[in-house]
């Protein structure tokens, strides 16, 4: 069987070579992951783990875990990328990250190739600063949301994703909020609103110094008809390639993420 053609000075490869150089790249690929496999057997004292996390989870929660984890093993290098919910749903499906952790929900086109696990919950807060007209109200109706102007994140956030689906859950359009500032980062938003630029949804995890310092206070939103409180909890999910090779370090802060996590929340 010829892999190549002869053409004078030249050397073309055939369609056998062609298949035969595929098949050779999928063995060298394998190689590669049984060499990472195998600096692992030695009780995880070696190695190395990729993580992507959205911007919020990354500053707030998942420190505490890599602390665990470090502790455990402190010869595993740990690399995490902090980026949007739809950047890490992204690289996590490319196989720039071994996990990923984000708040909130996988899009619909990568949840073919992606695995999601739910490791833990937060709660945004619909949240005020001192100088806003409800900072002195403890609730207000739903239908009020749309009276003030708001400062928000960028489209592929996250938090952002789990607002705007609350308030059509609410009933409420998410382009009749009269949006004054839109800001790429939760901290900017945070430190606008406590000035007293509009309000906002945060995450629980990131502003529970200014509750408890009294520059942001949260807000109840009672359904009109029940008088309900309407909360919005949403997931922080571990995600994984659906068909990626998964090491025993990705398994081992696997076990780290899901401990302590209350299923019945």
């Amino acid at each position: 069987m010829k892999l190549f053609h002869r053409m004078g000075r030249r050397i073309e490869i055939t369609s056998a070579g062609k298949m035969l150089q595929i098949e050779a790249q999928k063995i060298l690929d394998q190689v590669t992951l049984t060499e990472r496999a195998l600096r692992e057997l030695n009780n995880l004292q070696q190695g190395e783990l990729n993580l992507g996390s959205s911007l919020t989870i990354g500053n707030y929660w998942l420190p505490e875990k890599i602390s665990k984890f470090k502790q455990k093993y402190p010869g595993i290098s740990v690399n995490c990328t902090l980026a949007n919910a739809n950047d890490i749903c992204g690289g996590t499906v490319t196989g720039l990250y071994d996990l990923g952790i984000i708040a909130g929900e996988v899009k619909l086109n990568l949840k073919k190739n992606i695995v999601s696990e739910i490791v833990g919950r937060d709660r945004l807060q619909i949240v005020v600063g001192q100088s806003h007209p409800w900072f002195d109200q403890p609730e207000i109706m739903v239908d009020d949301l749309v009276n003030t102007s708001w400062v928000m994140r960028e489209d592929g956030s996250g938090s952002q994703q789990a607002f705007e689906r609350a308030l059509q859950n609410w009933g409420i359009n998410p382009q009749a909020l009269d949006v004054a500032l839109l800001f790429n980062s939760s901290e900017m938003v945070k430190a606008v609103v406590e000035q007293g630029v509009g309000a906002t949804a945060l995450p629980e995890l990131m502003i529970r110094k200014e509750l408890k310092l009294n520059t942001l206070r949260s807000i109840k939103v009672l359904d009109s008809s029940r008088a309900e409180e309407m909360a919005i909890i949403r997931p922080i999910l571990k995600l994984k390639h659906l068909h990626r090779f998964q090491t025993r370090i990705v398994q081992a802060f696997e076990e780290i993420l899901c401990q302590d996590f209350d299923h019945n929340f």
